[in-house]
C-alpha cells in the first residue's frame, strides 16, 4: 500500500511518517552540506545545473537539417506528405524521450485508446515512464478541383485567362518543384461560379466598401478587388458579400513591402529580397471569428463518426488569390484603370469538394511528480505549400526543445509536473487540430493544465515578438533575459524586441509605446485559440519577423516560403531558431519544476484597467448614456480584483520563502492558503535528481486559485452570436478577426496593428458599445462585475 492511502486511512501515523522522512532528508542534507547560511543556496544551484544543461542542447545545426527535411515537400493538410510527417514527429518523440517504438500507437479521436492516451496522464495508476501517441480526427477538408479567372467580351466569349499557377524558378529547387502541386486556392471559400464587371476595394474594409458606395459606385453584382492586409480574409469576403459582390479576389500589394523591392533596385527572389512578383497568398477565407475547428461539429470534436451541422461560419460567394503580377494584367485586361468599374466582365470559377477526412495530431508526455498539474507545449506541423517559416520554423524549435528535454530525462531528472508536447494538424485552414483535442479534452484541460505554450512561426526576420496573457508576463520576461541575443554578444534575447532592418543589424533603443511590457495580447492566429479563448487557460506565442520598411518581405503561404529563403533571409545560421527553442523549453521547464507556479494573478488583474481605459469615448451618442456612471462600478470592481490579487502574490511569495526557511531549520509552518498540511492529499517525496530534495504536494491550493480564476473569466453564455468564445476579458474583434497582418509583415508600425492582431479586450462589452445598445451594455458591464467580485472573493477565501 501507498504512503498517500496509508496517510489516509490514519492520520496519527501519517504525521509520524511525515517526521521522520522530513527528519532523514533534514539530516542528509546537513551531512551532505546543502544546508547553509543560504536559504535557497542549494536548490539554486541544482536548478541552475539542470538550466544550463536544457540550454546546452538546442543546436543549429541540427536545426538546419530538420528545416530542410520538414519543408522538402508540401504538407497540406489530411495529404499523404502530411501523415507521413505526423509519423515521423512520432518517431521522433519516441526516440528523445526514450520511448520504446510500437505500432499501435496510432488511435481514432474518441476511441478507448485515445481517451486514455490523455486521461491517464493524471490518472491514480498513471505510467511513469514518457508516452507517445497519434489521435486521429475526421473534420471537413476542402480538395481543390478547378480555379479560374477570365475576362469575357460583350458576347460572353473568353478574351483572357489568368495564369494563376506561382512560376517558381530553378534557382530555388524546392519551389520550383513545387509550382504547380499545391493549386492556389481559398479554404472554405463557397463553391461556384460569379460574373461581374470588377471594382477595386482596396483593403476591402467596411470603410473601404461604405466609401465607394458614398462616390456613387454600385457594388451589386460586381466581382470585387481586394488587396491583402487590416483585416483578415474572411473579413473581406463577408464584407464584399454584404455590399452586394458575387464574388471576390485578393493580392498581395507590393507598395506594402516598404523598401525592399524592384522599383528600389532590389532584385527579386530568387536572385535577390524582394517579393518575386508571381508569389500568392493562400488561406482560409471562412468567418473564423465566429467559431474555429471542424466546420460541422463546432464545440464538440469531429469524430469518424460524429453527427454533422450545417457549417454557420463560411459565405456565399467564391474568392480566389491571385498573385501582384496577376492582378495587373487583370486591371489592364479587364479595362479597370480608368473607371471605378471594368469595362469588362470578369468570371470567377471556384469548385472544390468537402468531406469529412483524417488530420493527425501527434502527442508526447513526459509525466511529473505530481499528478493534477499539466504544462502543454504546441506547434503545428501542416503547411500551405512548403511552409519553411510557416509553421517548419516553429517546429524545429519545438523539436529541439524536445531534444533539450530527452537529455535531461537521461540524467534521471523528472519534472515536478507533467510536460505535454503537440504537433497540431490543420492549423492552416481554421485552427483544427488544436480545436479538436481541446473540445474533445476541454473538461480534462480546465482541470489540469496550468499553461498552453505556443510556437508557429519562430523565424521569419529580424525583430522578436511575444504575446502571451498577463499572468505570464514576468515568466516570459525573466526567461527572455536568461537567453542570450541569436546574433548580438552581450545582448540578450529580450533586447532582440527591438531588432529591425534588414540591410544592417541596428537596435532600436526606445520602445515606441511607454510604459510598455513589450508583450502584446493574443487574439485569434494559432493555435493557442481554444486553450485562451474557450478554456480560460494562460498562453503564449512568439516569433521572429520583420516590421520596419527595410525587413526583406515575406513570402506567407506561397511556394517561396522555402528552405532556401530561410537559409538566406528568415534566418541566417538559424540563430532565431535556437533562440526560440530555448526560450520557449525554459519557461516550459519553470512552469514544471517550480515549487509554485509562476503565474502571476496580480499583472491579469491590473491589465484590466487598461483594457477598460481604451473604451474612453467610444459610446455613441445614439446610446444616450453615460459611461463615465456605468464604468465607475466596473472600475471598482476592477481595483477590488487587484487588492485581492496583489494579497495573494504576496502570500505566494511568503509560502515559498517559507518553504526554503524550513529546510534550514528557520520556519515552523506553511501558509495554509498556499500549502493545506493537513489535508488528506499531502505527502512528501524525495525529488531526484535534486538529492534530498522535499516535495510537499497540498491538494495544490495554488493551482485551485489559478483555476478559480480561469473559470470566473469564462462565461457558459459566451459571447453575443458567438458563443464558442467563452472568455469575456478577451477575444477577437469581429470587425477585424484573425490577425492576419500578423504573417503579412506590412510594414507599419508594429504597435498601430488592427484590434483583432492583438486580440480585442472585453470582447462583448466592445461588441455592445459597436451595437449602440444601452441596455446591451449595461448588461454586458453588470456581467463583467459579477464576474470579478466573484473572483475577488475566492482569492481572499
Amino acid at each position: 500500500m501507498s504512503i498517500e492511502k496509508q496517510y489516509q486511512k490514519d492520520h496519527t501515523l501519517r504525521d509520524r511518517f511525515i517526521f521522520l522522512i522530513f527528519s532523514l532528508i533534514l539530516v542528509e542534507l546537513c551531512l551532505s552540506g546543502l544546508i547553509n547560511n543560504t536559504r535557497e543556496g542549494a536548490f539554486e544551484r541544482k536548478r541552475q545545473e539542470i538550466e544550463q544543461l536544457f540550454l546546452s542542447v538546442p543546436n543549429r545545426d541540427k536545426a538546419r537539417n530538420s528545416s530542410h527535411e520538414f519543408s522538402k515537400k508540401p504538407h497540406i493538410p489530411g495529404s499523404q506528405r502530411d501523415v507521413i510527417l505526423a509519423k515521423r514527429i512520432l518517431q521522433f518523440f519516441q526516440t528523445e524521450l526514450g520511448i520504446s517504438p510500437t505500432e499501435e500507437v496510432i488511435f481514432q479521436a474518441g476511441s478507448p485508446e485515445s481517451r486514455n492516451a490523455t486521461l491517464q496522464l493524471t490518472a491514480e495508476d498513471r505510467i511513469d515512464q514518457p508516452t507517445a501517441w497519434i489521435d486521429v480526427y475526421y473534420p471537413e477538408l476542402d480538395t481543390p478541383k478547378q480555379q479560374s479567372v477570365q475576362v469575357l467580351n460583350q458576347d460572353g466569349q473568353i478574351i483572357w485567362t489568368a495564369n494563376l499557377a506561382e512560376e517558381g524558378d530553378p534557382l530555388d529547387e524546392d519551389a520550383y518543384s513545387s509550382r504547380n502541386d499545391v493549386p492556389t486556392w481559398h479554404y472554405y471559400s463557397a463553391d461556384g461560379e460569379a460574373e461581374g464587371q470588377l471594382v477595386y476595394v482596396n483593403y476591402g474594409t467596411k470603410q473601404d466598401f461604405e466609401a465607394l458606395l458614398s462616390a456613387g459606385v454600385n457594388l451589386t453584382g460586381k466581382i470585387a478587388l481586394a488587396r491583402y492586409g487590416e483585416v483578415y480574409r474572411g473579413i473581406k469576403v463577408e464584407n464584399a458579400q454584404i455590399f452586394g459582390a458575387v464574388g471576390l479576389l485578393m493580392f498581395t500589394d507590393i507598395r506594402d513591402d516598404g523598401h525592399i523591392t524592384a522599383q528600389n533596385g532590389y532584385a527579386t527572389y530568387p536572385h535577390g529580397p524582394a517579393r518575386n512578383p508571381s508569389s500568392v497568398q493562400r488561406g482560409s477565407s471562412h468567418m473564423l471569428y465566429v467559431y474555429p475547428g471542424d466546420l460541422s461539429t463546432p464545440g464538440y470534436p469531429a469524430y469518424q463518426n460524429s453527427s454533422r451541422q450545417e457549417p454557420s461560419n463560411v459565405l456565399s460567394i467564391p474568392s480566389i488569390p491571385i498573385s501582384w503580377k496577376t492582378a495587373r494584367a487583370l486591371i489592364e485586361e479587364s479595362g479597370l484603370y480608368t473607371n471605378s468599374t471594368s469595362d469588362k466582365v470578369v468570371r470567377v470559377i471556384n469548385r472544390v469538394d468537402r468531406a469529412p477526412a483524417p488530420i493527425w495530431n501527434t502527442m508526447a508526455s513526459i509525466p511529473g511528480r505530481i499528478s493534477d498539474e499539466v504544462v502543454v507545449l504546441g506547434c503545428h506541423r501542416d503547411a500551405w505549400v512548403l511552409g519553411a517559416a510557416d509553421p517548419v520554423s516553429g517546429t524545429v524549435s519545438l523539436m529541439e526543445a524536445v531534444r533539450a528535454f530527452g537529455a535531461l530525462l537521461r540524467t534521471g531528472w523528472k519534472p515536478l509536473r507533467t510536460i505535454l508536447f503537440t504537433s497540431w494538424d490543420a492549423e492552416e485552414v481554421g485552427l483544427v487540430g488544436s480545436t479538436e483535442f481541446g473540445e474533445d479534452f476541454g473538461e480534462w484541460l480546465s482541470r489540469y493544465a496550468v499553461a498552453y505554450l505556443n510556437v508557429d512561426i519562430s523565424a521569419a526576420g529580424p525583430r522578436w515578438l511575444i504575446y502571451g496573457t498577463p499572468s505570464l508576463n514576468d515568466l516570459i520576461q525573466r526567461t527572455a533575459q536568461d537567453i542570450p541575443h541569436p546574433t548580438m554578444e552581450g545582448r540578450t534575447l529580450w533586447d532582440a524586441r527591438h531588432d529591425k532592418g534588414f540591410e544592417k543589424d541596428c537596435i532600436d533603443t526606445q520602445d515606441s509605446r511607454p510604459n510598455s511590457t513589450g508583450i502584446q495580447m493574443l487574439g485569434l492566429g494559432s493555435d493557442h485559440a481554444v486553450f485562451l479563448l474557450r478554456l480560460g487557460i494562460a498562453a503564449s506565442d512568439q516569433m521572429f519577423k520583420g516590421v520596419t520598411e527595410f525587413d526583406v518581405p515575406y513570402h506567407y503561404h506561397s511556394i517561396y516560403d522555402s528552405h532556401r529563403w530561410m537559409q538566406m533571409y528568415g534566418d541566417p545560421g538559424f540563430h532565431k531558431h535556437i533562440a526560440v527553442a530555448k526560450h520557449l523549453g525554459l519557461m516550459a521547464l519553470r512552469l514544471a519544476d517550480s515549487l509554485i507556479l509562476p503565474l502571476n494573478t496580480s499583472h491579469g488583474a491590473s491589465a484590466l484597467d487598461d483594457y477598460l481605459t481604451r473604451f474612453d469615448g467610444r459610446m455613441t451618442v445614439e446610446t444616450q448614456f453615460n459611461t463615465s456612471t456605468n464604468f465607475h462600478g466596473l472600475r471598482k470592481s476592477i481595483h477590488t480584483l487587484q487588492t485581492a490579487s496583489a494579497e495573494f502574490e504576496r502570500e505566494k511569495k511568503e509560502a515559498e520563502l517559507n518553504f526554503h526557511a524550513t529546510f534550514a531549520g528557520n520556519s515552523p509552518s506553511f501558509s495554509s492558503r498556499i500549502f493545506d498540511s493537513a489535508s488528506s492529499e499531502s505527502y512528501v517525496l524525495p525529488y531526484h535528481p535534486y538529492s534530498g530534495w522535499l516535495i510537499l504536494h497540498p491538494n495544490s491550493k495554488c493551482q485551485q486559485k489559478v483555476n478559480d480564476v480561469r473559470s470566473r473569466i469564462l462565461s457558459d453564455e459566451g459571447l453575443p452570436e458567438r458563443p464558442w468564445f467563452k472568455n469575456l476579458m478577451v477575444g477577437p474583434d469581429r470587425e477585424q478577426g484573425e490577425p492576419e497582418s500578423m504573417h503579412r509583415f506590412k510594414h507599419t508600425n508594429i504597435f498601430e496593428l488592427p484590434v483583432g492582431y492583438e486580440g480585442a479586450p472585453f470582447p462583448a462589452l466592445s461588441e455592445a458599445l459597436q451595437s449602440g445598445n444601452s441596455k446591451r451594455v449595461e448588461y454586458e458591464t453588470q456581467r463583467l462585475r459579477d464576474l470579478l467580485e466573484e473572483l475577488s472573493v475566492k482569492l481572499r477565501s
